[in-house]
Formats: C-alpha cells, sequence, structure tokens
C-alpha cells in the first residue's frame, strides 16, 4: 500500500485557483485511510465494466464483496444481470466474467448489474463512512476529475486510490493528478508500462480465460464517456449511478 500526499493546483472558475491536496493511495489499506474524496480505480476491469453498463442504459450498477451476495441481491432484483469473477477467472453458471466486451453486447436498457471483483468492489467497499466516493477507470477519467472538483464545498483533498498495484491503475491515478493540475496527459505515455508487460502481451493473445483481448482496447482508451459514477452506500451494496458532466479540456481560469 503507498500513501503519498502532493499538493496540487485545481482548477478553478474563482479569480483564485484553490488548493487541493492530491494523495495516492493503493488498495484495500489505502481506501481505509482516504480522506475528502476517494476515488476508487479499476482500470481492468470492474469500473470500465460499470461505466459501459451505465452508458449502455443500466438503471444502476450494485458492488458486492462476495459472489455469494452478488446472486443472493440480484434474486431480489427483477432482471437483474451479474458480472463476476474471482482472482480473475470466470465463475461457473455466471454469463458474464468482468468484461466490458460482454457488458457492451448485453441489453441493459433499464435494468440493475450487479457487481463482484477481486478488487474494484473490495476496495470501494473499504472506504471509511463519511468520505464521499467515485468510482473511475480511463474512459470516465476526465468527467470523474470534473465531477469532483464541481463539488461544493470544493473538497480540500481528493485520495486517488489505484484497486491493484497494477499499471493501468497507476497511469489512470496519474492522468487523472495531471488534469486536476489543468495540463494534458499523455495517456500512452503513461501505459507504457503495462503495454510493455508479460501481463499485457499474454492477455492480447486471448490466453487469460473469460478475458477476450477487445476488453483492453475497450478499457484503455480515455475519456470516452462524459460522466461521473459517484457511489452511494445502501444496505448490503454500493450503488453507482451516472452523473453527466459538460467537457472541457481545459477548464482552468
Amino acid at each position: 500500500m503507498t500513501l503519498s500526499p502532493d499538493i496540487m493546483l485545481a482548477p478553478s472558475n474563482s479569480p483564485h485557483d484553490l488548493l487541493v491536496e492530491v494523495i495516492h493511495a493503493t488498495g484495500i489499506d489505502g481506501a481505509r485511510q482516504a480522506r475528502g474524496i476517494a476515488v476508487v480505480i479499476d482500470v481492468l476491469r470492474s469500473f470500465t465494466v460499470s461505466a459501459y453498463a451505465l452508458a449502455g442504459g443500466a438503471r444502476e450498477c450494485r458492488l458486492v464483496t462476495t459472489t455469494h451476495a452478488a446472486l443472493a441481491l440480484a434474486a431480489t432484483i427483477p432482471d437483474a444481470l451479474v458480472s463476476a469473477e474471482e482472482e480473475g477467472l470466470p465463475i461457473p453458471g455466471i454469463a458474464i466474467s468482468n468484461s466490458p466486451t460482454q457488458i457492451k453486447a448485453a441489453d441493459l436498457k433499464g435494468r440493475v448489474l450487479v457487481q463482484r471483483s477481486s478488487a474494484g468492489t473490495q476496495v470501494a467497499a473499504a472506504v471509511a463512512e463519511g468520505i464521499d466516493i467515485f468510482t473511475a477507470s480511463l474512459v470516465v477519467a476526465r468527467a470523474t476529475v470534473q465531477a469532483c472538483l464541481l463539488r461544493r464545498p470544493t473538497p480540500q483533498h481528493i485520495t486517488l486510490i489505484a484497486s491493484a498495484d497494477d499499471p493501468e491503475d497507476h497511469a489512470c491515478a496519474r492522468y487523472m493528478e495531471a488534469i486536476i493540475r489543468g495540463e494534458e496527459p499523455d495517456a500512452e505515455q503513461l501505459l507504457k508500462p503495462l503495454r510493455n508487460s508479460e501481463r499485457y502481451a499474454r492477455l492480447m493473445s486471448g490466453a487469460w480465460p473469460g478475458f477476450p483481448p477487445t476488453d483492453l482496447e475497450l478499457a484503455l482508451t480515455p475519456d470516452r464517456f462524459n460522466f461521473a459514477m459517484p457511489a452511494a452506500r445502501e444496505a448490503g451494496y454500493l450503488k453507482l449511478t451516472r452523473a453527466d458532466q459538460t467537457i472541457t479540456k481545459n477548464t482552468r481560469s
């Protein structure tokens, strides 16, 4: 787990820039120590799945921490779908294995998606009571930053939490950090550690069960969608909904 603060100048509509402390954290321990607004990042693939589900018309996504809880919750919701994996692998009897490719092909209009993953849903659940939560991935990175900065009162702290100690989650955190600074980050440069890895080569080969190579292209294109995904605490789950944003490339005054 890492927890490292950086002081950033956040874009502001006022004549004076506002100081926002950006904190980088990793995993469940990092989530437990989050301050201000917690942004829980899972690029491959949980919160990319959430984004495609909401873009495809899902009413909401409900996050749980176990497969049993996912199936039990889905059984109480008419026409619900379940997306789940364990240790990154498909679960027998559950058709959608945390795959944006599968979600994009599904009919989600007006439906609820119940999600369980080994990283993202666990980390989101670990954020302390009283801390506002957004879930994020590269496809909603800029919109998420804007939603955080538009909160009133303006946050003094934003904690960017990489769900796993993986290069794509850290790349997304650095991408979002740069946007907070008013910069235009180079996503491809930030993603080089992932693309140069043996893990990426294996994923591209299609050798990982339940992980079609098309998931990578869907997940690694930044800012596909102009909405953020705030999370609300409910009994037994976190509820994600779509919060549309009006995006400008550089909001610094």
